[in-house]
């Protein structure tokens, strides 16, 4: 059978968003979130998986992204910000709770959902993204994560990381997706769409624009950074941005916390291991099993 996939545009605190729906109107509703430099795109082999597990499944171009709204505002992507954009997406389609998927950036978002809002958030699952305060935490600490994070300061000096990127027809991007990732992960199609995604009006300074707010425009400090929802965070252990070591540090903030290590996959796992992220999130959205580390 066909996969039916809806395409429409949400208001939601005061941006339009492009946003990817799927499966039963009345399943219990999972909301997809990608990172940098993605877009709804770069979860396309888990949107089937999760309808096939019953789930009302809503994939959005986060703001700056794509199709959806640009604001011009470095404060704009403040994290904060960020987070009450996937509240009011959750309203919007006119639930009060869904579980979260995030990616990198959109599994920072997630994290953030799930401390400031939990009310909103029904369980939690994270590809390769530490806790908002570990990845804080481990920067001041680690001058190892800090080379790794090298890139984090070179987009905040303004223009030139945007030409820098889309010379020779997004060389650097595409050479970086490939150079990070298992060959297979993305095909010359798939970078098709990418690019074409990256050309929109606005979108590689606002997709930026997130590194830079990070930085000029930082959340309030969490006081108590503890995740009460049920939470998955699966890792791929070859990840050449993230040390594995902060996975291990978020799932002891997680009240009821897995960690699952794929150890050959990278930071882009769930292209390049589909089927194991996919069987993982449909046995977590369906099972009530406790805290453990599985490898």
């Amino acid at each position: 059978m066909t996969l039916s996939l809806e395409h429409e545009f949400i208001e939601t605190n005061g941006i339009r968003l492009h946003v990817v729906c799927a499966g039963p109107e009345d399943g219990p509703l999972v909301v997809l979130l990608h990172g940098f430099p993605e877009f709804w795109y770069g979860w396309r082999k888990q949107i089937a998986a999760l309808v096939d597990a019953g789930m009302r499944v809503v994939v959005p171009d986060q703001r700056g992204y794509n199709l959806s709204g640009k604001p011009r505002e470095v404060q704009a992507y403040n994290i904060d910000v960020l987070a009450v954009d996937v509240v009011g997406l959750i309203g919007a389609v006119g639930r009060n709770r869904a579980s979260l998927v995030g990616h990198d950036w959109g599994g920072a978002v997630a994290w953030w959902v799930a401390t400031r809002y939990p009310q909103h958030v029904d369980r939690l699952a994270i590809l390769n993204m530490p806790h908002p305060w570990v990845m804080k935490r481990t920067l001041e600490r680690s001058w190892r994560q800090r080379r790794r994070s090298w890139y984090i300061l070179f987009f905040q000096l303004p223009l030139l990381p945007e030409w820098a990127l889309r010379r020779g027809n997004w060389r650097v991007l595409t050479r970086a997706l490939r150079a990070s990732a298992h060959r297979e992960a993305f095909t010359d199609a798939d970078l098709e769409r990418y690019t074409e995604a990256w050309s929109q009006p606005s979108a590689l300074r606002s997709m930026l624009n997130w590194y830079r707010a990070a930085m000029r425009s930082p959340p309030k400090a969490i006081e108590r950074p503890a995740v009460a929802a049920p939470t998955l965070i699966i890792w791929g252990a070859q990840d050449r941005f993230l040390g594995r070591d902060m996975a291990t540090q978020s799932i002891d903030l997680c009240r009821d916390g897995r960690l699952v290590f794929l150890e050959q996959e990278t930071h882009w796992l769930q292209h390049e291991a589909a089927g194991r992220v996919n069987a993982l999130l449909q046995e977590f959205f369906r099972d009530e099993r406790s805290s453990e580390i599985v490898r």
